[in-house]
């Protein structure tokens, strides 16, 4: 089974990182990191790298799609169109595409998440509306079809094992859960705006919006605007 993680400039390594330590356990997996090209990427706290091992184009048909999100970045690659279009030309075939953190805008922004409910990170919860998807900001993954979208981060690991438990069953789920000792016992426990403090809640989105500002956006925003507004009316007058 051929499983593509996508890499792109700024991202967040654990959205990509945690889901695949999981998925590369499964049984006959095939493990792709999948970028416009074979190539370094440097992810969003500038001093990490991961590899790149294959072009979009030479991973035309995979049988699992994984895109991560991103804490500065995410607006760039909803506006990558070769990205995009490559989203929804292995979403015809896919047997599952998923989405971890602000991945869910990038699927959304490849007309993927219209019309299907769907979570991301806290902070972009509202940002699913505009693109006709139904955000459910209460629920760690959310499955629609053959589409299953992650909350922030670290929720990517809880995804991959829901996939493995889904396709294996629930001993090779806990198989790989054992192996890789995941049995989070957090010492503190603010983890949802659910359950953090007014305090805490607003410094963590203080210093969220203020890293993920990005000079980027003054032309990446326009371009996802153009493009929603010009599909909207597309498929108003196929209607």
């Amino acid at each position: 089974m051929q499983i593509a993680i996508v890499l792109y400039q700024g991202m967040t390594a654990l959205d990509a990182i945690g889901p695949y330590e999981v998925l590369r356990s499964m049984p006959e997996a095939e493990i792709r990191f999948v970028s416009h090209k074979p190539q370094p990427i440097t992810v969003d706290s500038g001093v990490l790298i991961l590899g790149a091992t294959h072009s979009y184009d030479e991973t035309p048909k995979p049988d699992i799609v994984l895109v991560p999100g991103s804490s500065a970045d995410t607006t760039t690659a909803m506006a990558d169109k070769q990205l995009t279009t490559w989203l929804k030309q292995v979403h015809q075939t896919s047997h599952l595409t998923l989405s971890v953190c602000s991945g869910a805008l990038i699927l959304a922004a490849a007309g993927i998440l219209d019309g299907h409910p769907a979570t991301t990170h806290w902070l972009a919860q509202s940002a699913l509306k505009a693109f006709g998807s139904e955000s459910r900001k209460n629920e760690r993954i959310v499955k629609s079809g053959k589409i299953m979208t992650a909350a922030g981060v670290s929720a990517g690991i809880d995804l991959a094992l829901e996939v493995v438990k889904d396709l294996h069953g629930q001993e090779r789920a806990e198989v790989i859960q054992l192996c890789i000792e995941y049995d989070p016992i957090p010492p503190v426990d603010s983890g949802h705006p659910s359950k953090a403090s007014k305090e805490v809640y607003k410094i963590a989105k203080k210093e969220m919006l203020r890293d993920a500002k990005n000079p980027k956006n003054a032309i990446s925003v326009p371009q996802i605007l153009w493009r929603t507004a010009i599909q909207k009316v597309r498929k108003r007058l196929a209607a």
